[in-house]
């Protein structure tokens, strides 16, 4: 596993971030950039099963690790979702993804940390700035 950071600057308060990062309608909106259709299904729980699709039905599925209201989430990925069903029968590691909010003065420091494998990389360094543009355009919004 590779850890990679990115960080965006972002004119709206952390609670703002934050409803824009989780909500169910701006979820979708977002996360568009790493596949149309992308949904969550999940309650954001410390401790609650996420199950993370594309468009087509496929995704990952995870475990919300940490949820503490408009400063941090750690979600671990788990395994697959193909098909209909979970793939939980690979060991994915620490597969983690942190998102960490800091108020700064009314706007909010927003860090993204992955742990990914070096196969996936270049699509992360390539998406998640796209990603967190489109997070700042929904939150100044």
């Amino acid at each position: 596993m590779e850890k990679i950071e990115f960080k965006r600057e972002i004119k709206a308060s952390p609670e703002k971030v934050w409803a824009i990062l989780l909500g169910k309608e701006s979820y979708p909106l977002w996360t568009t950039v790493f596949a149309e259709g992308s949904t969550a299904e999940t309650d954001w729980k410390k401790g609650s099963k996420a199950i993370f699709l594309d468009g087509k039905g496929n995704g990952m599925v995870s475990r919300i690790e940490e949820n503490i209201p408009h400063q941090f989430i750690s979600i671990k990925h788990l395994g697959e979702f193909k098909n209909g069903k979970e793939e939980l029968n690979q060991d994915w590691g620490d597969a983690y993804e942190n998102y960490t909010l800091e108020n700064n003065s009314g706007q909010t420091l927003l860090t993204i940390n992955l742990n990914v494998s070096s196969d996936w990389i270049d699509y992360m360094e390539k998406t998640w700035p796209e990603a967190l543009n489109k997070v700042a355009e929904l939150a100044e919004a």
